[in-house]
């Protein structure tokens, strides 16, 4: 353990493809003088992981990695998912399966390390789980209705019911003229995009079969309640980091680290 409590025996594995339909070349985009991928590689370094490692599919992004001093592999360059992507790395790099892995998007410059770190240690505690998120309070009615957001519905134990890009819970009594006009409460919960796996999972995860409700929300964790297993749930306190998908949020990601 580390002296924050957290488990250092962790690795963070970043997914790289640099094929992007909206944001060609996206990994090695330059935000205020390093690739994208550094800058997710060098907030990951700052967790408590014994070690940061990008799973690229493209040589230039491993070239780009090394110059700047982080560690990357090569993978595949026809995998259908980071998941994919990630569970080769995990063999590749030869990890037992009980270790935990948190797979960090490599289009988030602006993760918080400590919720890395958060996710780690919430699958650490929840043996009964092969796969931990997190998750952060809504508080905007737009984005509870916005298809994009994610949302996700917990039990006592915060482990995953279900997720949904629909707004749920849905509040039943809490329509105007027909059109919800607040949020429910508790507050519903948006779904955050990091996750953490035992490797063993991981390596496995690829060949389950896909499930319907997957295909049904385009939602991949959904394959994973599907086949029964569990998810653990960590709340977080502060909203995530900005993500990366469009030339318009690369541009708000410069402007948010030339200011800070």
């Amino acid at each position: 353990m580390s002296a924050r409590g957290v488990p250092r025996d962790f690795t963070v594995l970043i997914p790289a493809r640099l094929a992007s339909t909206r944001l060609p070349d996206k990994p090695l985009a330059d935000i205020a003088g390093l690739p994208m991928v550094v800058r997710v590689a060098r907030q990951a370094q700052n967790s408590a992981a014994q070690r940061c490692v990008v799973a690229a599919d493209d040589l230039r992004i491993v070239q780009a990695c090394e110059a700047h001093g982080v560690t990357a592999i090569m993978t595949r360059s026809d995998h259908a998912s980071g998941s994919d992507r990630l569970a080769e790395a995990c063999t590749l790099l030869g990890l037992a399966d009980d270790e935990v892995v948190v797979n960090v998007q490599g289009d988030e410059p602006l993760i918080d390390p400590g919720l890395i770190d958060a996710v780690a240690q919430e699958l650490h505690d929840r043996p009964d789980c092969v796969v931990s998120t997190a998750a952060h309070a809504i508080d905007d009615l737009a984005d509870f209705l916005n298809p994009n957001v994610v949302k996700v519905v917990l039990d006592r134990q915060r482990t995953a019911l279900y997720f949904s890009r629909a707004p749920i819970p849905w509040w039943r009594d809490g329509m105007t003229e027909g059109a919800l006009s607040a949020l429910p409460s508790p507050r519903p919960l948006r779904h955050v995009g990091v996750y953490g796996y035992r490797a063993g999972f991981l390596r496995r995860f690829p060949a389950l079969e896909p499930a319907p409700l997957e295909s049904t929300e385009s939602l991949e964790q959904l394959r994973v309640l599907w086949h029964g297993e569990r998810i653990a749930v960590h709340l977080s306190t502060v909203p995530p980091g900005a993500g990366v998908d469009t030339p318009h949020d690369l541009e708000r990601v410069r402007r948010a680290l030339s200011q800070g």
